[in-house]
């Protein structure tokens, strides 16, 4: 299918070993269609992200039946997900600050689930209640990859990288009153953390985050 508005990029994952995800938000209902139906042609599985329920509800019966869809992280599977080979215990944890910040976190998590990664989980573990954390520390101490989603002051992910091992990915979320200004506060927080060796994405790109843990992994030898 020639559209010239939808040109998929069928090569990216033998390039860089991840493949293409549909960022669906300023997508309409007919673009998304149409990528599912190259896709569906040339018998691909897509990875597709910020779905909204209302993007969702206004695809065709087809297109909805071919999507394993989770309404808190907005993301989508048109196929069945990766498997690694020798799939063992999980490799990367994710910590969230609050239930607020469960969104970002949560499509971290699917983003890795979608390439056979399982993910240890650890939620409402935020600062401000530090035995929440710290009750929990030696399980999360196991992780080789550790992903932070964090937003206010994200005080979380400068105690993290001060107490674990492992490579810590700081994910800011867009959490927060007033001058937290829709996650900046939480982004340049983590941008200016006194914890070394911590990598950051952008603000609430939880996608993100999982993709440079994909990569950490791959670096360690450990495919994935």
């Amino acid at each position: 299918m020639n559209v010239p508005e939808v040109r998929p990029d069928i090569e990216r994952g033998e390039r860089v070993g991840l493949d293409e995800a549909i960022f669906c938000a300023g997508k309409s209902v007919g673009q998304i269609e149409l990528i599912l139906d190259e896709a569906r042609s040339r018998g691909a599985r897509l990875l597709l992200t910020r779905l909204a329920a209302e993007q969702l509800s206004a695809l065709s019966a087809e297109a909805r039946a071919a999507l394993t869809y989770d309404v808190l992280s907005r993301t989508a599977f048109f196929g069945a997900a990766h498997e690694r080979a020798g799939r063992g215990e999980a490799r990367v944890a994710v910590l969230s600050a609050g239930t607020s910040d469960l969104a970002a976190a949560r499509e971290a998590q699917r983003t890795l689930a979608w390439y056979g990664e399982a993910a240890a989980e650890f939620h409402d573990v935020g600062v401000a209640g530090l035995w929440r954390l710290t009750g929990q520390l030696e399980e999360i101490r196991r992780y080789p990859v550790l992903i932070v989603a964090a937003g206010m002051d994200a005080a979380l992910l400068s105690v993290v990288g001060g107490l674990v091992r492992g490579c810590v990915i700081g994910l800011p979320t867009s959490v927060g009153y007033g001058v937290a200004s829709g996650g900046r506060a939480a982004l340049d927080a983590m941008l200016a953390s006194c914890a070394p060796g911590l990598a950051v994405v952008n603000i609430d790109n939880g996608y993100g985050a999982a993709c440079i843990a994909l990569r950490m992994l791959r670096a360690f030898g450990q495919p994935a």
